[in-house]
């Protein structure tokens, strides 16, 4: 028998979070949140300094075979689980800058517009003034103390003797720089958007975990439920598909939305997409073990590899043995990518994963960049972070070896956004086009990738969704 809501939420990662959240702060909306994954939290869960549950044999890992480059195959992971992704990560919380959301030319998501819901969302510790929130639900804290580990201070007075400017507020909106990085964790424990948005008494808020969808229900060009995996049917007033950068755009497709769909022809969905392409620069350790609770990645430096002031490139220092061959790491990504990738299905089978490829580094342009940041984190060490211990100078000093490094050594930031853009997609409240009552509210939505990690702006847009369906019911 079918079940009624005012609306389902597909997905219970950071934005289908505090989407439902906020949907049920007003009382009288009857809102089912689905997660395919389970809703029980796990130790290494509520461990900000923990990227255990990023293994690929782990529980909380959806672990997603992808090729990052022809012949670079991988496993991506993405968060399994309450939370999301935003319960697996590194526990970074950075906004957009105005030059991403200015570029993207959206109404209604211009950085003004954006900045009320990272302030709403927001109790930053550290930072006051308006552009930062004192009452939201995800504490914000930058490392100091005892947490701040002792290459932090060599990290930043490196990039001064290199002639970077101090970024003292990474969420400022200002020019890039070398400063620390905001993080959603105080004490060590993750406060993921489930722990922040889900809590207290929220009499109309059903949510259900191991609830795999396979597709929305579509009648006459409106959506009006869903279909779960079991063949269980539930009817909604409106459906909000925030499964995730990856499983929203397969959602789509299976739906009959997407290229060449039956139910509504979207040649955008799962194509033209970016991530954030990244090597990691290992380094001696000479320091004591960090502190159990200090943050996994304290310290950035965003710098212009030569033609964008908003900074096209990142070097981040990681202090936690989460990669082979040492304590600290510095990941050099590049922020503003060319490449675009693609997601398509294999069958009709909604338990079939997607072919992901994210067609890295695919030009001279991207390759270049990259290489800029790799350079830039040896010259960080040998202006006094630390001593490299890969590549080594004659790899490092040529193109070419360089470029071979890089493909040996290839992951990805895990920030994938824009397989279901707003624009190509989506209009700019989120409505899937041509389809009336169906939404997407998730990183899927971000016309590109933004130039900082997109776990704050993840929220930012479950908050935006709230907004627009205000009127729900």
């Amino acid at each position: 028998m079918a079940r009624n809501y005012d609306v389902v939420v597909v997905g219970g990662g950071s934005s289908g979070c505090a989407l439902a959240g906020r949907l049920t702060d007003r009382p009288g909306l009857r809102v089912l949140l689905l997660e395919a994954g389970p809703l029980g939290s796990l130790p290494e869960l509520r461990d900000a300094t923990s990227l255990a549950a990023t293994a690929p044999r782990h529980p909380r890992n959806w672990a997603y075979a992808a090729e990052l480059r022809p012949g670079n195959s991988h496993i991506v992971p993405r968060g399994r689980g309450l939370g999301g992704s935003g319960a697996t990560n590194g526990a970074n919380w950075t906004r957009v800058t105005p030059a991403d959301a200015d570029d993207w030319g959206v109404p209604g998501w211009s950085y003004a517009d954006l900045l009320p819901l990272y302030v709403r969302s927001e109790h930053d510790h550290d930072m006051a003034g308006p552009a930062h929130g004192d009452r939201g639900p995800v504490p914000v804290r930058r490392a100091a103390g005892e947490l701040r580990h002792p290459a932090v201070g060599r990290f930043l007075t490196a990039a001064a003797r290199l002639g970077f400017p101090d970024e003292l507020d990474k969420n400022g909106g200002g020019p890039p720089g070398a400063g620390l990085v905001p993080s959603n964790a105080c004490d060590g424990v993750r406060i993921d958007a489930a722990t922040a948005y889900l809590t207290g008494e929220r009499p109309g808020l059903t949510v259900r975990g191991g609830i795999p969808v396979a597709r929305v229900l579509v009648d006459g060009g409106r959506a009006h439920g869903i279909v779960l995996h079991s063949g269980e049917v539930i009817e909604a007033g409106e459906v909000v598909l925030s499964a995730g950068a990856v499983a929203t755009p397969q959602l789509l497709m299976l739906s009959g939305i997407g290229p060449r769909g039956a139910v509504a022809d979207l040649p955008g969905v799962g194509r033209g997409w970016s991530d954030h392409p990244a090597v990691f620069l290992p380094m001696a350790d000479v320091d004591p073990q960090a502190h159990p609770h200090a943050p996994s990645s304290p310290v950035a430096l965003n710098l212009d590899c030569g033609a964008d002031p908003a900074g096209d490139a990142e070097v981040l220092l990681f202090v936690r043995p989460f990669v082979p061959g040492g304590d600290l790491h510095l990941m050099c990504a590049l922020q503003a990518p060319d490449s675009r990738g693609t997601i398509e299905l294999v069958s009709d089978d909604p338990r079939d994963r997607p072919r992901i490829a994210y067609g890295y580094l695919r030009t001279e342009h991207d390759r270049r960049r990259l290489r800029h940041a790799i350079r830039t984190a040896a010259e960080l060490l040998r202006a006094g972070l630390g001593r490299r211990t890969a590549p080594d100078g004659d790899v490092l000093g040529n193109d070419r070896a360089l470029d071979g490094w890089i493909a040996d050594n290839l992951t990805t930031s895990v920030h994938l956004c824009g397989s279901a853009a707003i624009g190509s997609v989506v209009d700019a409240e989120l409505r899937v086009l041509g389809v009336d009552g169906l939404r997407v509210a998730d990183t899927s939505v971000l016309p590109t990738v933004p130039r900082r990690g997109p776990s704050a702006t993840a929220v930012a847009i479950g908050e935006k969704a709230a907004e627009l369906l205000a009127g729900c019911g």
